[in-house]
C-alpha cells in the first residue's frame, strides 16, 4: 500500500522515479575525491515503499530516504553514530550494519538481537565505530533486501589510510525481479528447477559422447541422476529472472565513473544481492586487491575476482589510456551481466564482453576427482543417495592449510539431508566455479593476507565442525540437518575464548556463509596474516576453517548470505556467553544445553529467540578440546 508519505520520500510519480541517489550519479561529483554522502554522527533514514523504473519498467521498491540502493552513509572512525531509522512500510522493518562491529542490541536482526521495527515506529541505533573500511547495510525483515533496501558505507579511518587513491567510486552491485519475492521463494518450494534455465539438452549429450565415449558419458549421468542434481545446477536463479544492476541501473543505463588518464582509482565493490555471485573484471586494466571485507590486505594484482553475496572487495586500478573500459559483473551462472564504464569523459563506452559459456558442475563439486575415479568399476548402484561416501577424491593439495580434523557427521539426517560428504576437500587456492581454466589471473581465497598482524595469534582453545546441508529437490537448506524454526538451541562461543569452526559443505552450490558480530580469520596458510573476514564463500564439496575469537558478547546471526537459502532455514545463532566454559559439558562432544530458543518473533525467518546475555569478567583460560556442534534431534525438515 502506497501511503501519502511513501509517495512524498518517492520523488512523487513514476515518471521521476529512476530513485537513482546522487553518490550513485558516477559522473556528478567525479570530479571530486569522493562521492556525495550522508556524513556526519546524526542519521535520519526513513523506510517506504516506493515507484521504481528498471531498464524502463515500472514497478516499487523497498527504499531508505526514497532511493535505490539507499544513501550512501559515510562515517569516522571512533565517532560514535546515531541513527533514527522511521518504518513508513504496513510491514516491519529493519536495517542490519553489515560488517560493523557493535552492541548486539545494535545489530538488527529481529527475533535475535531486537524485536524489529513496527509500522509507524523508530528505532534509535546508537554505536561507536571500532573500525575502518567498506561495508553496507540492508534489511533483515522477510524478503525486504531483495526489493531494494540495501546501501553502501564507508568508515574512513581516524588517522593514516594505507591505500593511496586519487579518486573512488562505490560499485553497489545487486539483483532486481519483477516477480514479488515471496512468489519467487514459493515458486522455488514448489518446483526448485523451474527458474534454472540451465538444462541440458540431446545435443549435448551426443556432443559429450562424441567427445568423452558413450560409456563414461552414461555413467556420469547415471550418477548425476542418483545426486538428483544436475551439473548445470549452479544457481537456483539466474539472469533469464534478474536484472543485474549497478548502483540501481541495469546495464543498457552505462553506469559511468570518470577519470584522469594516470590517475589511482580506488573502486569500493559491494555485492549487496540476494541470490547472485558475480565475476567481476576489468578487460585491459589490471585490479590491485587492497581490501576484502572492509579489512586492509597486502596488494594482490589480478584480472578476475567472484564475489560472493555480501562480501566487499577494494580494488584500486590505474588506467593510463584516454579511453573507455567495461567493469564487467557476470553472474556466476552466466545467463546475464551488471556493466558499468570507467571513462575519461560522459558518454563514453567500451565494447561489452559476450557472455562465456555456462560452466558446468563437475565430479570434484560432489566432493569426487573425476580423474582420480575410474567409472568403469564404479558401483553406482551400490550408492545410497541419503549416506554417499566420496572417498574415492585426491586429496587436494592446500588441505595441509585447514583443520585436519576428521569429518564427523554427528547430526541430524533425515529427508533434509540429500547427501553426506565423507572426504570434503580444500579448495582455497581455486578461483571458483567456471573460472579454473580462464587464460588470466583469477583472485584466490589463499593469496589473501591480511596487512596488519592478526590482533589474535593464539591456537585455537575448541575446535567444532558446521555442516552445510539441503534437500535441493525439496528446497530445503539448513546447518547440521535443522531448519532454524527447529532449532532448540544457539551455538554456543564462550567469551573470550579462541575457536576454530569448520564449515563442511555437503551441498552441490556454493554458499556465502555470514557471521555477525565478530571477524574472523580464514586458516589459509596466512601464519599471523589471515585475511579477517565477516563472509565467505564455502565452494561444492569443500571443508574450509576459520579461527573466530569469541569477544563480543550477545547473541548473533550465523547464516548463509542467499537470502532464500536462509529464508528456507540455512540459519543459526551464536550466543557468545560470559563466564568460564563448562568442561564436563563439552566431555560428550556436544554443546551444553541452554533453555529452549524461542522462533515465535523472528519475522521472514520462520523462527527466532530473545535470549539476551550481559557482558561478563573474562573468563579464565579454557583447556584445548574439540567438539562437534551439537546434535539436533527431531530429523531434517519437512
Amino acid at each position: 500500500m502506497l501511503t501519502r508519505r511513501s509517495w512524498l520520500t518517492g520523488a512523487g510519480a513514476l515518471a521521476a522515479a529512476s530513485l537513482t541517489p546522487n553518490w550513485a550519479y558516477g559522473a556528478r561529483a567525479l570530479t571530486q575525491r569522493s562521492p556525495d554522502a550522508l556524513t556526519g554522527t546524526t542519521f535520519n533514514l526513513d523506510i517506504a515503499r516506493t515507484p521504481f523504473r528498471v531498464e524502463g519498467r515500472r514497478d516499487s521498491a523497498v527504499t531508505v530516504n526514497g532511493t535505490v540502493p539507499a544513501p550512501l552513509l559515510r562515517w569516522r572512525e571512533g565517532d560514535e553514530v546515531t541513527l533514527n531509522v522511521t518504518n513508513y512500510l504496513d510491514v516491519d522493518s529493519s536495517i542490519h550494519w553489515h560488517g560493523i562491529l557493535l552492541p548486539f542490541q545494535m545489530d538488527g536482526v529481529p527475533g535475535v538481537s531486537f524485536p524489529g521495527i513496527r509500522p509507524g515506529e523508530t528505532f534509535t541505533y546508537r554505536f561507536r565505530l571500532r573500525q575502518s573500511g567498506t561495508y553496507w547495510y540492508h534489511s533483515h525483515s522477510g524478503l525486504q533486501e531483495q526489493e531494494g533496501l540495501y546501501g553502501p558505507i564507508i568508515v574512513d579511518p581516524a588517522h593514516h589510510d594505507p591505500v593511496g587513491y586519487d579518486r573512488e567510486h562505490v560499485l553497489v552491485l545487486s539483483d532486481w525481479t519483477f516477480m514479488s519475492p515471496e512468489a519467487l521463494f514459493n515458486q522455488l518450494k514448489t518446483n526448485p528447477e523451474s527458474l534454472n534455465y540451465n538444462h541440458r539438452t540431446l545435443g549435448d549429450l551426443l556432443r559429450d559422447m562424441s567427445e568423452d565415449g558413450v560409456r563414461a558419458v552414461l555413467s556420469d549421468r547415471t550418477m548425476w541422476g542418483q545426486m538428483r542434481m544436475k551439473p548445470t545446477d549452479i544457481s537456483d536463479v539466474g539472469g533469464e529472472t534478474y536484472t543485474y544492476l549497478v548502483n540501481g541501473q541495469g546495464p543498457d543505463s552505462n553506469w559511468t565513473g570518470l577519470f584522469e588518464p594516470g590517475e589511482r582509482v580506488r573502486l569500493r565493490i559491494i555485492n549487496a544481492s540476494a541470490m547472485t555471485i558475480f565475476n567481476v573484471r576489468i578487460p585491459g586494466l589490471p585490479m590491485s586487491v587492497v581490501q576484502a571485507d572492509g579489512q586492509n590486505v597486502r596488494p594482490v594484482e589480478t584480472d578476475e575476482l567472484q564475489i560472493g553475496v555480501a562480501e566487499t572487495y577494494d580494488v584500486v586500478v590505474t588506467p593510463r589510456e584516454d579511453r573507455a573500459f567495461t567493469l564487467m559483473a557476470e553472474s556466476i551462472e552466466r545467463l546475464g551481466y551488471a556493466r558499468a564504464t570507467l571513462a575519461p569523459r560522459e558518454g563514453m563506452s567500451a565494447e561489452v564482453p559476450a557472455l562465456r559459456p555456462t560452466p558446468l558442475l563437475t565430479m570434484r563439486d560432489m566432493g569426487m576427482d573425476h580423474g582420480a575415479m575410474g567409472h568403469g568399476s564404479m558401483d553406482h548402484g551400490s550408492m545410497d543417495h541419503g549416506q554417499m561416501d566420496h572417498s574415492g577424491h585426491s586429496e587436494h593439495a592446500s588441505m595441509a592449510m585447514a583443520d585436519s580434523a576428521p569429518v564427523t557427521h554427528n547430526h541430524a539426517q533425515g529427508p533434509g539431508v540429500a547427501n553426506l560428504n565423507r572426504a570434503p576437500i580444500s579448495r582455497l587456492d581455486e578461483p571458483g566455479i567456471g573460472l579454473e581454466d580462464v587464460d588470466h589471473r583469477v583472485l584466490t581465497y589463499s593469496q589473501l593476507r591480511s596487512l596488519d598482524r592478526n590482533p589474535d595469534i593464539r591456537a585455537p582453545e575448541r575446535e567444532m565442525q558446521i555442516h552445510l546441508t539441503s534437500n535441493m529437490e525439496r528446497y530445503m537448506w539448513s546447518f547440521d540437518g535443522v531448519r532454524f524454526t527447529e532449532i532448540d538451541a544457539p551455538i554456543i562461543f564462550h567469551e573470550g575464548e579462541r575457536l576454530r569452526v569448520t564449515l563442511v559443505n555437503d551441498t552441490m552450490m556454493p554458499h556465502p556463509i555470514h557471521l555477525h558480530g565478530m571477524f574472523f580469520e580464514l586458516v589459509n596458510g596466512g601464519g599471523d596474516h589471515k585475511p579477517r573476514k565477516h563472509t565467505v564463500i564455502v565452494k561444492p564439496g569443500e571443508r574450509l576453517a576459520f579461527d573466530v575469537t569469541a569477544d563480543e558478547p550477545g547473541d548473533w546471526a550465523f547464516h548463509c548470505h542467499l537470502l532464500y537459502h536462509m529464508h528456507a532455514g540455512m540459519m543459526q545463532v551464536v550466543s557468545v556467553r560470559p563466564g568460564p566454559m563448562d568442561h564436563a559439558a563439552h566431555q560428550d562432544h556436544h554443546q551444553p544445553e541452554p533453555a529452549p530458543m524461542n522462533h515465535s518473533s523472528h519475522s521472514g525467518h520462520g523462527g527466532g529467540h530473545h535470549g539476551h546475555h550481559a557482558p561478563a569478567p573474562d573468563p579464565e583460560p579454557t583447556p584445548s578440546h574439540h567438539n562437534h556442534h551439537r546434535s539436533h534431534n527431531g530429523g531434517g525438515a519437512q
